[in-house]
């Protein structure tokens, strides 16, 4: 696998994962995965997290969905790392392009989030999240916050900043769909017009980038890391202008 090392320290890695690589293995899949790869090159991360597929993996990004990642090296950094994610200390930024306008030029999407009937999908929930703790359809809202904000407009699509608060599953995807403003390209978070523009761009995956990441090392001291987004994605761009 050719992944690129973005910055690499005796505690942690941090990565640019690329589009169509599963982070950790499952159990619909047998091909390579992220964790696979971080074992061959790093064998001490075997011991480092808490679930043996998962090794030194503290958040995660969709297969179809590119960007940073930090990965523990050792298992103090882990407990660190996530404890500043189940804080929400970290921040996260992503660019993604969507079909669509958004309703205003800056947002926050706060719509909980449930696992849909259909079980390998999730679904956003149109209810304050101070009834939260209601159980729908057998499967516990979760609060979910996305903040986005419009950096450029064409006729069919829109080019959006995010920022998410929460890390739930497929998190940016359910709510830009909540919104009926589908990420291009998404072809599970769909609706009939957004396959139907997202065809003339004649996308491979999700236009979705982890394109900025910040959080805390063990001195206390802020690390922040950004990338472009990948050349593939700027070409589609440029199509637009």
């Amino acid at each position: 696998m050719n992944i690129e090392i973005i910055k690499k320290t005796r505690k942690y890695v941090v990565i640019n994962k690329p589009a169509g690589l599963l982070v950790h293995p499952s159990a619909s899949s047998n091909e390579k995965t992220l964790s696979d790869y971080l074992l061959e090159k790093y064998p001490q991360i075997k011991k480092v997290g808490e679930d043996s597929n998962r090794y030194g993996i503290v958040h995660r990004l969709d297969k179809e969905v590119s960007g940073l990642m930090v990965i523990a090296l050792k298992q103090k950094t882990y407990l660190h790392l996530k404890e500043q994610f189940q804080n929400r200390r970290v921040e996260k930024d992503y660019i993604g392009l969507v079909c669509g306008h958004m309703p205003e030029s800056t947002g926050t999407i706060s719509f909980p989030i449930k696992r849909s009937n259909k079980g390998y999908k999730m679904a956003a929930v149109p209810k304050t999240y101070e009834e939260n703790n209601e159980v729908r359809d057998g499967e516990k809202l979760r609060e979910a916050i996305t903040h986005y904000q419009v950096e450029n407009e064409w006729t069919n699509f829109s080019l959006l900043k995010l920022q998410i608060e929460t890390g739930r599953t497929h998190q940016i995807r359910v709510h830009c769909l909540a919104l009926n403003t589908p990420l291009a390209g998404d072809n599970l978070y769909s609706t009939k017009n957004s396959l139907k523009v997202s065809k003339k761009l004649n996308l491979n995956r999700v236009f979705l980038v982890a394109n900025k990441l910040s959080f805390y090392n063990q001195r206390k001291k802020k690390k922040s890391f950004n990338i472009d987004i990948p050349k593939e994605l700027q070409e589609k761009l440029d199509l637009l202008q």
